[in-house]
C-alpha cells in the first residue's frame, strides 16, 4: 500500500479504498468459508461452482414471482444443503475431500447451466439490486455483509466449542478423536459453513452484475483458497485465523487494484499476483521459525 501510494496520487482516496473493499468482498466470504474447512484439513474445490447454482436458483425464483427475500433464503438454503451433502460423504463415506468437491465442482456447474439453459438470467427485483450495489451510511452493502460474515466467522472460530473442535481435528483428527471430539458432525458443519459463504456471495456477486450468469463463480475457489493461504491458513489444517484470510483477501484485493491503476497488462498482473503469494508465504514461513 505504501508503494502503491507513491506510484499512484489515486490510490489512497476514499473512493478508491472503498473501492477495493467492494471488489474483495467476495472473495473474502468465499475464503472465510473455505479457511472454515481448511482448519479441519480439508478442502472445497466447489465453491465457485456452488456460487453460481445458488446465483441463478435465487434469481430464477425470483423473476419466477417468489417473493425476492424468500428466492434469496432458498438460494442460500441450496448451497447450505450441497455443503452438508459434501461433508456427508466427506466425513461419513470416507471419501477424500479433494475428490468430492472436484466432482462437486463440476456437478454443480452442470445443473448450473441445466437451470439457465446456459443463459443469463435478468430483470431481477430490486433487493437483489441493493445487495450488490446499495450503501447505507456511505458504506457499500456489500462491504457490510463482507464485515458481518468477517465478525461471524471470527466468533465461530474464537469462542465456541465447534471452533476449537476444528482447529483440534486440524493439528490431529484421531487425538481429538480420541478426547471426544465429534469429528463427522464438525466436518459436516465446516462444508455447510462454505456452503453459507458461497450462497452468500452468490447473492452479493448476482446483485452486483444484475443478473445470474452461468458462469459466474469460474475460478473463484482458487482465490478463495489464495486468499487464506496468503492469510496464514495452513494447507494441513489446524492453523489459521478469520482475519489474517481477511487481510490475505486485502493483499490480493490491493495488488489488483494497484496495478490497474498503473496501468499494467493484464498478463504481468497474473505473474505479479503468484509472486506475491509465494512471497507472503516464505515470509510467513521464516517468521514462524524464530
Amino acid at each position: 500500500m505504501l508503494v502503491l501510494s507513491l506510484l499512484s496520487p489515486y490510490f489512497l482516496t476514499p473512493s478508491n479504498l472503498l473501492n477495493i473493499l467492494r471488489q474483495v468482498s467476495i472473495n473474502a466470504i468465499l475464503a472465510l468459508g473455505m479457511t472454515v474447512v481448511i482448519l479441519k484439513g480439508g478442502i472445497d474445490l466447489s465453491v465457485g461452482s456452488l456460487l453460481a447454482l445458488a446465483g441463478a436458483m435465487a434469481a430464477g425464483l425470483a423473476v419466477a414471482g417468489l417473493s425476492p427475500v424468500l428466492a434469496m433464503g432458498l438460494g442460500i438454503g441450496v448451497a447450505i444443503a450441497l455443503g452438508i451433502l459434501q461433508g456427508l460423504l466427506v466425513a461419513y463415506a470416507g471419501l477424500p475431500p479433494f475428490i468430492v468437491t472436484l466432482a462437486g465442482l463440476t456437478a454443480f456447474r452442470g445443473l448450473t447451466l441445466v437451470y439457465t439453459d446456459g443463459r443469463p438470467i435478468t430483470g431481477l427485483p430490486e433487493p437483489f439490486l441493493f445487495l450488490g450495489n446499495g450503501t447505507v451510511l456511505g458504506i457499500p452493502v456489500p462491504v457490510m455483509a463482507m464485515l458481518l460474515f468477517l465478525l461471524l466467522t471470527h466468533f465461530l472460530l474464537r469462542y465456541t466449542a465447534w471452533g476449537r473442535y476444528l482447529y483440534a481435528i486440524g493439528g490431529n483428527e484421531e487425538a481429538a478423536r480420541l478426547s471426544g471430539v465429534p469429528v463427522a458432525p464438525i466436518k459436516v458443519f465446516a462444508y455447510a459453513y462454505s456452503g453459507l459463504a458461497a450462497g452468500l456471495a452468490a447473492l452479493v456477486l448476482t446483485g452486483r452484475l444484475n443478473s445470474a450468469q452461468p458462469t459466474a463463480g469460474t475460478g473463484f475457489e482458487l482465490d478463495a483458497i489464495a486468499a487464506a493461504v496468503v492469510g496464514g491458513t495452513s494447507l494441513a489444517g489446524g492453523r489459521g485465523t478469520a482475519w489474517g484470510t481477511f487481510l490475505g483477501a486485502l493483499i490480493i484485493g490491493v495488488l489488483n487494484n494497484g496495478m490497474n491503476l498503473l496501468n499494467v497488462s493484464a498478463f504481468y498482473q497474473l505473474i505479479a499476483k503468484g509472486v506475491v503469494i509465494v512471497l507472503a508465504l516464505l515470509v510467513d514461513r521464516l517468521v514462524r521459525r524464530r
